[in-house]
């Protein structure tokens, strides 16, 4: 089923969009990361795709992937606190670019996103089955 295959790469992009949130919001307190930076939000770009006869011949798939994961370049808030094992020489100590408020936001866009995918693939089961239920 054509729509299942797309609504299922939908899944699965949101999927990871969330846990990328569920990532921001954990360490939207980490001053320093493995590279010995704040750490930077992170975010999922999406991208449309279609693939040639994958379900039937004759039929085009469409779906969307996650073409890749970004950091979020803008610069976090600095504070002073010289008694932070972090700060620099100025006592100065740079926090994530992570606002809990936007993440929130995307979180409920994401998760909002995914439940309309998950209502398309039961009604598409539903469907299926009433279809099945006329031949018999």
């Amino acid at each position: 089923m054509p729509g299942i295959e797309s609504t299922s790469s939908a899944l699965a992009a949101e999927k990871l969009r969330l846990n990328l949130i569920a990532q921001n919001i954990a360490n939207a307190q980490t001053t320093k990361d493995v590279n010995g930076q704040a750490y930077k939000r992170k975010y999922a770009v999406f991208e449309a795709y279609m693939t040639p006869e994958q379900a039937a011949p004759g039929i085009d798939t469409q779906g969307v992937r996650v073409s890749g994961v970004k950091e979020d370049m803008t610069p976090g808030l600095k504070i002073f606190n010289p008694q932070h094992p972090h700060a620099d020489k100025n006592g100065m100590v740079e926090y994530p670019n992570v606002q809990l408020s936007n993440e929130m936001v995307d979180m409920i866009m994401a998760s909002r996103a995914y439940e309309a995918n998950l209502n398309v693939v039961k009604t598409s089961y539903q469907m299926a089955q009433q279809a099945l239920n006329l031949g018999k």
